[in-house]
């Protein structure tokens, strides 16, 4: 009876340990300018404005093998918005939109991922932008992970996410046709 308990025990702890095991911890590699986040937003109904933010920083942690109990952290320096426009940049700077001298980081946690088959998932999280947290669900897709030419390992997701700029108090409004935002996230992470 004690064989049989402790060859129990030997053999879960073997199976929760390999199931750790598979479990990864990554950093957003923005040093190598391999991660990006980037908006599209209409212009008055006439074209698209695309944008995107310089300066993150994050990681995850991913598990192939149970993309369900993976998760994110990003934290973004709002200063950093960038439309290829210094005057359009000092604007979204301003009270009117980012308001980054009170606002200087937006920051998405991810609460719950949710695992659609063929390495998708949805990316349910608390994004904080403008003092304002409000729950937001990322479609997301994992491109690939392996070795990389330096004697790392890395792996690369992308997704996309939209909402509404009123939902975190941004007061400009820009019409009816502007409303909405989109972003696009390209994050390549390093294993630690």
């Amino acid at each position: 009876m004690k064989l049989k308990k402790w060859v129990t025990g030997v053999v879960s702890a073997a199976l929760l340990s390999a199931g750790a095991a598979n479990a990864a911890d990554y950093v957003i590699d923005t040093k190598g300018a391999h991660a990006f986040i980037q908006f599209k937003i209409s212009h008055l109904g006439y074209s698209w404005l695309y944008g995107r933010f310089n300066t993150f920083e994050g990681g995850f942690s991913f598990d192939e093998a149970n993309p369900s109990a993976s998760k994110i952290s990003v934290s973004i320096d709002t200063t950093s918005v960038d439309s290829n426009h210094a005057e359009r940049d000092k604007h979204l700077r301003s009270k009117d939109f980012l308001e980054v001298g009170k606002f200087p980081k937006a920051t998405f946690v991810s609460t719950r991922i949710e695992d659609k088959g063929d390495g998708k998932a949805a990316v349910h999280g608390d994004f904080t932008l403008r003092g304002v947290t409000k729950s937001i669900v990322i479609d997301a897709i994992h491109i690939g992970q392996g070795d990389d030419p330096w004697g790392g390992y890395r792996s690369g997701f992308s997704g996309k996410t939209s909402f509404k700029l009123k939902d975190f108090g941004i007061p400009k409004n820009l019409g009816p046709a502007s409303e909405e935002i989109e972003i696009f996230l390209s994050v390549e992470g390093i294993k630690k």
